[in-house]
């Protein structure tokens, strides 16, 4: 080689190396960032089970969707400590790697068994909160059956001065067509009573619905994605 080619070669190696060192100072940035989103994560999921409330379908529920929600961060923590493989890496860190590593599998097949666990709350809650629903839409409407059937007992007369105590009034041309007038409102009621809950447990049961379809396919996508991590990790666990 010549002298002439060695000069020109030189600040070729000198450019290489320093971007060399460049990029470990950008890997260990990243590293520590992921390693910090992981302690987050953890102490989110430490805060979501606690109190715990375990057979209860309305926590069970909830949290299942917590933890799916916030999985992310765990994903991206993941993806930023495992970033440049072996390169640069302290002592230290091939054993917590290769923990990692498996871990990543562990939560793939976890995020797997838990979509049954969703669908069946799923079911439990919606059947629930239906009977919840009917069961205070029966004490209203056998309210308002009772308030009906006083009513229709009671003469013309005493209505008209009920009403007047309760600084209401009804047009009407005779005591007879007031009762009457008083009579229809509460079968209207009884009919919006009806209305009502048939709405809610509509409204309930839509809103579950979505939750649920959300969350299963969130802890689908989540058990994907920590089974891919794991697999293209393999580095990691045969070092």
């Amino acid at each position: 080689m010549t002298k002439s080619n060695s000069d020109k070669i030189i600040p070729v190696i000198q450019e290489l190396q320093e971007f060399a060192f460049s990029q470990v100072g950008s890997m260990t940035i990243l590293r520590v960032l992921g390693y910090g989103l992981l302690l987050l994560a953890l102490f989110d999921i430490i805060e979501t089970f606690v109190p715990p409330s375990f057979m209860n379908p309305v926590w069970e529920f909830q949290t299942f969707g917590a933890i799916v929600e916030r999985i992310p961060v765990t994903l991206i923590g993941l993806a930023l400590v495992f970033y440049g493989e072996l390169h640069a890496r302290a002592k230290w860190e091939l054993l917590t790697l290769r923990l990692l590593s498996w871990i990543s599998l562990l939560l793939a097949i976890l995020f797997i068994l838990l979509i049954p666990v969703g669908v069946s709350n799923t079911i439990r809650l919606s059947k629930q909160s239906y009977n919840q629903i009917s069961n205070l839409s029966q004490q209203q409407l056998s309210q308002a059956e009772q308030v009906e059937q006083r009513l229709s007992q009671a003469k013309p007369e005493q209505i008209e001065s009920f009403l007047k105590s309760q600084g209401r009034s009804l047009e009407a041309n005779s005591p007879q067509e007031l009762k009457q007038k008083v009579l229809s409102e509460v079968s209207q009621a009884k009919e919006k009573i009806k209305l009502q809950a048939k709405a809610n447990q509509s409204t309930q049961r839509l809103n579950l619905l979505k939750n649920s379809v959300k969350w299963n396919l969130g802890a689908l996508v989540t058990s994907a994605l920590f089974f891919i991590i794991w697999k293209t990790t393999n580095w990691a666990r045969n070092k």
